[in-house]
């Protein structure tokens, strides 16, 4: 009975291994690419976060020196 549980094991074992090493090759592949990606975003300002940093830029200038050509009162 030993022998049974142990080749039952060494074949579970050798079914579950090629993808587990498949998986953690085609993390290890894509792992630049992810990081580079990151780094590209945290580099850039989106169009939403350049919209909200210039109004936010306008209602400081507005509140020091309230021109009408820029705030509109």
């Amino acid at each position: 009975m030993p022998a049974f549980r142990i080749t039952a094991v060494a074949l579970a074992a050798a079914l579950l291994l090629p993808g587990c090493v498949a998986k953690t090759a085609l993390n290890v592949a894509t792992m630049p690419v992810k990081a580079g990606a990151k780094a590209a975003d945290w580099a850039t300002v989106s169009g939403d976060e350049a919209d909200r940093n210039r109004g936010r830029e306008l209602r400081k200038k507005c509140k020091k020196d309230p021109n009408p050509d820029y705030c509109g009162n």
